[in-house]
This record gives structure tokens, C-alpha cells and sequence, in this order.
């Protein structure tokens, strides 16, 4: 049993990335309605500004940034600690503390695809059950009545024949007859000629 879950459980995760995006995908409008009732105003705030103005606030968050970015470096080379042994332990902790990471991140995400496939185990369940109230409407339009006077008719049609109503002398035979082939024609060989 646990094979056919590992099974589904992809295709569940499947149907309900699909049914997840089905759902995003019908926020769109609203979306697409707000961006273009709030477009002029943006486009209008965009041509009254002045480029001059936006290229020295530009120029004084890079001096800016340059500064800070050097502060820091300067920080960290001077704190730098020459003892090679410290180094290695704090590499080393860095190391186990980036696995502990990488496996609470592993846990999430797992939990997270587990959640997705549920999401779409319900979603399938839904289709199934709308599609087979469908399946039943049709099959009920569909399907032909059962016609018991024909399947009597056919049992009429094939008489058996049986050890007491064979001739005298002659057994019944309970085998089908089997259909024979043709015997395969021997074409000549050509003569050899000396």
C-alpha cells in the first residue's frame, strides 16, 4: 500500500499545483483592472519628474552605498583573527549550522509538498465526483434495456449434440472441428546443368 501512495502522491501534488494555479490565475482580471486604473497617474507622476533631480539622488545613494560597503569590509578585515585554529572551528560550526539549515529547509519544504498534494487530493476527489455525476447521467441515457427473449433464441439456435441422440455404432463427439490447412505446394528445383 505504501508503493500506490508514493505513487500518487506526486500525482496528487500534480493535480493540485494545477487546481493552485487555476485559482491565481482567475485573480488576473482584477489585477490586469487595477494596473490600468492606476497606469495614468504613474505615467503622469513619471513625465513631471525632473531627470536632474533623479540622477543626484541616484549619485548620493551610491556614494552612499560605497561608503557603507567600505566601513564594513574594513570591519571585517580588521577583526579578522589570525588564529588558524579559531578559524577552523568557526568554519566548522558555520559547516553544521548550515546543515542544520539545509535540513529544517528540507522539513519545510516537505511538509509544504505534502500540503500541495492534499490540496490536490481534494481537488481530484472533487473532479471525481462531478464526473461521475456526469458518468451516471449518461449512462443512464445510454444504456440499452437487457433483451432476455434474444440470449433464449441464440440457446435455441445452437443444438448439442449428445451421446444418445448420436447414430447407433457412432460416438458423439465433444471436440470442436478444427479447420485444415492446405497442403504447401513443392515447386521444382531447376535442374543442374553440367
Amino acid at each position: 500500500m505504501a508503493i500506490i501512495d508514493e505513487l500518487r502522491t506526486p500525482l496528487y501534488f500534480a493535480a493540485g499545483t494545477a487546481d493552485l494555479a487555476v485559482q491565481q490565475a482567475k485573480k488576473v482580471p482584477g489585477l490586469i483592472e487595477q494596473l490600468a486604473a492606476e497606469a495614468p497617474a504613474r505615467l503622469d507622476a513619471v513625465r513631471k519628474t525632473d531627470p536632474k533631480a533623479v540622477q543626484e539622488k541616484v549619485t548620493t545613494q551610491a556614494k552612499e552605498a560605497q561608503a557603507t560597503v567600505q566601513s564594513k569590509f574594513a570591519e571585517v578585515v580588521g577583526g579578522l583573527d589570525t588564529d588558524f585554529k579559531k578559524l577552523g572551528e568557526t568554519a566548522q560550526d558555520l559547516a553544521l549550522r548550515g546543515v542544520g539549515v539545509a535540513a529544517e529547509y528540507a522539513v519545510k519544504a516537505r511538509e509544504k509538498y505534502e500540503e500541495v498534494a492534499a490540496h490536490g487530493e481534494d481537488a481530484v476527489r472533487a473532479w471525481r465526483g462531478e464526473a461521475a455525476e456526469e458518468i451516471t447521467e449518461i449512462a443512464v441515457v445510454v444504456e440499452p434495456e437487457p433483451k432476455a427473449p434474444a440470449a433464449a433464441a441464440e440457446a435455441e439456435a445452437t443444438p448439442e449434440v449428445t451421446a444418445e441422440a448420436a447414430p447407433e455404432g457412432k460416438k458423439a463427439s465433444t471436440r470442436k472441428p478444427t479447420a485444415r490447412k492446405a497442403p504447401a505446394k513443392k515447386t521444382a528445383a531447376p535442374a543442374e546443368k553440367e
